[in-house]
Formats: C-alpha cells, structure tokens, sequence
C-alpha cells in the first residue's frame, strides 16, 4: 500500500514584500494571528503566501510534519507519479497580494537557466487574477515597435512604462507568461500563480526603490536582456471554456507542458479520482466543507492546500458552503486539455488560445 493513500494539506509559507499588504482577508489570516511560517511584525507587508514550497510542511498523514522537499526527496513518483522523473516537486504555485508595482522583471528559459545560473530550472509561468481592484494594473509585453536597443535606456530611466502594454486584469481572468515576455504586476491584485519549481527572475527596472533592508535591489540587465524576447505578445484575456457538471462547474483555464489549471465550483457533493500517473493540488479560494475518503474527513477553508497524490483514490468534496478551487498538475496537454474540449465541442481555434505547446 501507498503511503499517500489519500488527500493530505500542505501548510503555508508567508513572504513579506515591500510592494504586499497588511490584510490577506478572504483568503489568508495574517501569520503573526495563526501562527503560520513568516513575518510576525505586525507592520510588516506579506506579498506573497506560497502554497507549494520546499519547506511547506505536510498537516495530515504519515508524512505530517515532514517538509515538501524532505517528502518529494524520499518517496518521489509514489507522492509525484511516474510522468514526473525528478525528486523535486514539480511545480510551485503562490498567491501574490500587491499595494504598489513589482519590479519590471523577465524570466529564462530552461536553456538558458541551466548553462548561466548553475543548473537551475527556468521559468514558466502563469496568472490567475482572484481579484483586482479599480486600480489593479499589470505591464505585459513590449510595444510594438520596440527594440533591444531601447530596452537599457528605459530599464535605467526608470520608464519601462512607457515601453509595455499596460491592461487592467478582470477577477478570473488568466495570462500565460512564457520565458522572455517582459512583465510586472501593479498595485490592487490578488494573483494566483503557479510555474516551474524555479524563483529564478532577473530584474529590470525597479522603480530606484529600496529593499527591506533600505538598500536599493540589484537589478539583472546583461542576463535579462539576453533573454527577452521582444516579439513575445501578451497572452490574456482568454477564451473561457466553462462547463455545467452535475456538482457544479468545471472551467479548463489554460494548458502548457509545465503546468494546467482547471477552476472548479462544488454546489454538491461531488466525486473525484486521483490521476494514476501524477500528483494533483488543490488551492481552496472559497467555501468551506469537507474532503472524504475511506479513512475518514478531514474540513478544509479557503487558503488550504491539498495535494491529491496518484494513490489517493476517490474522495468527495462535500460543502458545507459553495465551494470554489483551482487544481493544477502537470498535464497530459492531449488527454487533459485537448480531447475533453473536442468532446464538449468546443472549436480548435477556441482550444488552441488556450493551450501553449
């Protein structure tokens, strides 16, 4: 028998920010209040809450209070599944809360990670946007017309403004971020994003602010101008392919060989199944209820993370109130993404905005 027999929680790791906020309210209480992993300065501003990271610790289970890495290290395809060779988990996912703009930022490929920064994975990525307020506002990709030639000016200027599509994000809308694209998130967001397990980012422009220790942050220009990718477009404002199931509905968001996102809202009791091949996670947003097997229950809320292993079987979500989650996996593009959408007879022009190959 596995040792992951069931769904287990994963615990929260809080990172405080100069650009986050003091009040994570819906989603998260403040960890100085819950006694999470993070700032316990009640001045200080989280922007971000990772859910999948190393040092995230499993709450339930015979791995409890074993940390991600430990886990992944250990048992690999028994808590990954077969599709994923390594012994790292494959993917890491983290809410993002903003009151002032992120620095102007881009990220390598795997390629390119790997022959400069010392092996690493580079970076993929997407977003999720949970909320934007009045001011919410995101840069995404070079206007067109610019070139290379105008990128260090504009970095050392402090005017990336002036050079990157500027848009105001819709709650649930999503964009897919490939390696090169320029990009910053502005004030006013609550972003959901998942990408390749790297936090590698080299930095562009950050606005001659200081860090958290007052000293201003480095800034990445030779490797990030080496890496940008000026005819890259932005990728958003997506087809949204949502559809009534018997619980509920079920949303297919976007698809890359690094990562899927599915949204789902449970007004019933509803019966999953774990994937065979692959671990799956759960980011509860709204609702609370409870998660059943055979061994029991266990009550989940919105912030809880839960990793659905490929041992775990049936479980049933039953709320106690509508329940709204996001799953992500690394996907088979074809049997996840591209089949089910045929089936629902959605056009291949549709399918194909949403699935980046």
């Amino acid at each position: 028998m596995s040792t992951f027999n069931g769904p287990v929680q994963l615990s929260n790791i809080y990172k405080p920010k100069i650009w986050g906020r003091r009040d994570l309210e819906p989603l998260f209480e403040m960890p100085d209040s819950q006694g999470g992993t993070g700032s316990t300065t009640p001045d200080e501003r989280i922007g971000e809450v990772w859910v999948t990271d190393d040092t995230s610790r499993f709450l339930n289970g015979p791995t409890a209070g074993m940390t991600l890495a430990e886990a992944s290290e250990k048992y690999g395809p028994e808590l990954h599944g077969t599709s994923w060779p390594g012994r790292r988990f494959p993917l890491l996912a983290k809410y993002i809360f903003t009151s002032d703009w992120l620095s102007v930022q881009v990220h390598p490929d795997d390629a390119y990670a790997t022959m400069h920064d010392g092996g690493s994975l580079g970076k993929c990525e997407m977003w999720y946007f949970v909320q934007s307020d009045p001011d919410g506002a995101i840069l995404l990709g070079l206007k067109p017309g610019v070139t290379k030639e105008q990128l260090l000016p504009a970095f050392k200027g402090g005017n990336s403004r002036d050079i990157l599509h500027a848009f105001r994000p819709e709650p649930e809308e999503a964009a897919f971020l490939a390696p090169g694209i320029v990009h910053a998130l502005g004030p006013g967001l609550v972003v959901f994003e998942v990408e390749e397990n790297s936090d590698i980012t080299y930095r562009l422009d950050d606005f001659n602010r200081p860090g958290l220790d007052g000293k201003p942050r480095a800034l990445h220009l030779e490797k990030g101008l080496d890496v940008i990718r000026p005819e890259l477009p932005p990728q958003r404002n997506l087809p949204r392919l949502e559809f009534k199931e018997k619980y509920g509905t079920r949303r297919f968001v976007l698809a890359s060989r690094y990562f899927a996102l599915e949204e789902l809202s449970v007004r019933h009791a509803a019966t999953f199944q774990s994937a065979p091949d692959r671990v799956q996670v759960l980011s509860i947003l709204e609702g609370d209820g409870r998660i059943e097997n055979e061994a029991g229950w266990l009550g989940y809320r919105p912030g809880d993370t839960w990793l659905i292993p490929p041992a775990a079987g049936t479980y049933r979500m039953v709320p106690g109130l509508d329940t709204k989650f996001l799953k992500f996996y690394v996907p088979d593009i074809e049997k996840d993404f591209t089949e089910p959408l045929k089936q629902r007879k959605v056009p291949q022009e549709k399918i194909r905005q949403i699935i980046f190959e």
